[in-house]
């Protein structure tokens, strides 16, 4: 994805290289981007303003709950922007900014306008859009709900009370009740202290440790964890206040502390988060426990780093076309892309990267906005980090910025049941760099960071579940049972990952009938033009037109003639992809095999051929793998 810089659509200040000598950003930038996506939206409200209808394809909850969803997320957004300026005429927030957002909230509440919004049922979309409504009317309390007309007030209520005693999904959902009912408890209208404590009961149930909760039951792990898991119950106690959160604070802070020192090493020099997991079209909003790491005081990052971390971010994104020459946050990654949302986004879904501006609730004066900016983990070092509790591996290197996460432990289904696979959570592995193949089309073939067992007439088996066996050091290990269309039972795979500089090993081992043939892809590269590629006996490679190249070479246990995938409109970093395949067609025996591999992402010069010749494999009778690399280190799995 080509780079834009400056964006001057969008109005920046001059960089401070003084301050900020890695990002050059400064809260008058966030404050700058943040008027201009408030700005940008304000033609496509409603005539009462509680609706912003904005462009892009519609969510399945329909046009005006997506309308709704428009206001309440950039609600969000400019209660930090209000808030953090201490109000209108401070830090040149404009009041119409104050009466446009408190004429939508007068207009969505009354049941009598064709603009009002939908009541609140069990399960309901508008659950989610009003708990952002609630944390907006908190953050500007002395703004906007303490001048509201005592009438605008009591419908307010009203409509936020049909969270009481109501059902939500049981998931992050439940903390939308949580922060909403606080509110109501906080400006003393009824409401029911057995769903607050419900709530954050529940989610005990769900925290696996080290400051990781799975997202409801099951191995759901991707950035839920800190834009939701993590940031709704601080939230909830910023609305208890002090001495109202019977000593819940203290616990999710320092889980928040522990969950933040690791956070940073899931981004990459270039401030590109780790392309995983669902509801990506968030952007910013990874940058939200970063923020309420320092709101909440619990934060065991240095303020120089906080900024950097969150400023880099933010600059990754507008430099590559988000927000667009509109002012407008697409359905997507940079730009639009739908594969990367969900049937639930509408063309305001983006917006929830209004959590992304917390920050702003901190004072100008705070060490996080005046201490100079320091490196990220991955530009001072080669990191390995091993995470047990969603069962991955982040693997990051200095010389080209890119960090890699390999997944033995997330797959976003439930312990038991129906289970499916999804292009964001059943990938071996993802990066700060790449996107797996969603579109439809691509995904049917399952090529790219994929180990598939193929029936013979080539349809693909599918990582669904994952059981992880082992995360410690610089490997992890899983298993999966493979399931081959036309075959009754499944087929076991157990896959161990042995991360090596810049490489990761991989070892498989497969037992099926010998009519299944193997094949496993790298990570897919994408760009604006077709990648090159290039293949030879055992290996094979794809490089972008900016050099970031992926190769795939074969150890043990696969065939000589290799394989490029290529697809189109099918990846989130261009419209152009391609993916370096092994490939084992041959199998002569029923029962176990080993297959031995070779990846890399990496923006270097890579020469395959000699690696296939300087790199020695070999497999004992006992399974046991042992992989010498040329600097002399063996490695046994």
């Amino acid at each position: 994805m080509p780079v834009t810089d400056p964006a001057p659509h969008l109005r920046l200040p001059p960089t401070d290289r003084v301050r900020s000598p890695l990002t050059g950003w400064t809260r008058a930038h966030w404050e700058a981007l943040a008027d201009r996506q408030l700005d940008a939206v304000l033609p496509y409200a409603t005539p009462g303003l509680a609706q912003y209808r904005l462009p892009g394809r519609a969510s399945w909850s329909g046009v005006v709950l997506d309308g709704l969803e428009g206001y309440a997320r950039t609600f969000l957004l400019a209660s930090f922007r209000i808030a953090g300026a201490g109000g209108p005429g401070g830090g040149d927030v404009s009041p119409h900014l104050i009466e446009r957002y408190t004429e939508g909230l007068t207009t969505g509440t009354d049941r009598d306008s064709p603009e009002a919004w939908p009541v609140l049922t069990d399960c309901s979309q508008q659950m989610v859009e009003a708990a952002s409504i609630a944390i907006g009317l908190h953050e500007t309390r002395p703004w906007i709900w303490d001048r509201l007309d005592v009438r605008v007030q009591e419908r307010v209520v009203d409509w936020l009370s049909g969270f009481v005693s109501a059902r939500t999904w049981d998931n992050n959902w439940r903390l939308f009740q949580v922060v909403s009912e606080q509110f109501l408890a906080s400006v003393g209208a009824p409401y029911s202290r057995s769903d607050i404590d419900d709530g954050l009961d529940r989610i005990e149930d769900w925290y696996v440790g080290d400051g990781w909760y799975t997202d409801g039951d099951g191995r759901n792990f991707d950035y839920y964890n800190g834009w939701a898991m993590h940031l709704y119950p601080l939230m909830w106690a910023r609305i208890a206040g002090p001495g109202g959160d019977g000593g819940r604070a203290a616990i999710y802070r320092d889980r928040l502390a522990r969950f933040l020192a690791t956070y940073p090493q899931f981004f990459g020099a270039d401030g590109a988060p780790v392309h995983q997991g669902r509801s990506l079209t968030y952007r910013f909003a990874t940058t939200a426990p970063v923020w309420m790491g320092a709101l909440a005081d619990c934060t065991p990052l240095a303020p120089g780093l906080t900024r950097r971390l969150a400023s880099g971010v933010a600059r990754h994104f507008v430099e590559r076309g988000a927000p667009d020459r509109r002012g407008l946050l697409p359905l997507g990654w940079y730009g639009t892309f739908l594969p990367a949302t969900q049937p639930y986004s509408g063309p305001a879904s983006p917006y929830w990267a209004s959590k992304g501006f917390l920050g702003l609730l901190l004072p100008a004066d705070h060490p996080v906005w005046t201490e100079r900016e320091l490196p990220l983990p991955v530009e001072r070092s080669v990191q390995y980090t091993a995470l047990p509790a969603p069962g991955w591996l982040l693997h990051g290197t200095p010389h080209d910025g890119i960090v890699r996460l390999v997944n033995h432990g997330s797959d976003h289904n439930p312990p038991e049941g129906p289970a499916t696979d999804d292009p964001h959570y059943a990938k071996l592995a993802y990066s700060t760099a790449t996107a797996p193949e969603a579109a439809p089309h691509a995904w049917a073939r399952a090529t790219d960071n994929h180990l598939t067992l193929l029936a013979p007439d080539g349809t693909p088996s599918r990582r669904v579940r994952i059981h992880p066996l082992t995360c410690e050091g610089r490997r992890a290990s899983s298993r999966h049972d493979a399931h081959v269309p036309g075959r009754e039972e499944p087929f076991p795979v157990e896959s161990t990952s042995v991360l090596h500089g810049p490489w990761e090993l991989r070892v498989h081992r497969v037992r099926a009938p010998a009519d299944i043939a193997v094949r496993e892809g790298g990570y897919a590269v994408a760009d604006g033009t077709r990648p090159e590629s290039a293949r030879g006996p055992g290996w094979a490679l794809t490089r972008t037109e900016s050099g970031l190249t992926s190769v795939m070479v074969g150890l043990y246990g696969w065939d000589e003639e290799t394989a490029i995938a290529e697809e189109v409109e099918s990846n989130a970093f261009g419209p152009y992809s391609a993916t370096p395949v092994l490939r084992a067609t041959t199998r002569t025996t029923d029962g176990p095999s080993v297959h031995v591999s070779l990846v890399a992402l990496t923006r270097d010069s890579v020469y395959p051929e000699a690696l296939r010749t300087t790199i020695t494999c070999a497999v004992r009778d006992d399974g046991t793998v042992e992989v010498t690399f040329p600097d002399g280190e063996t490695l046994t799995i």
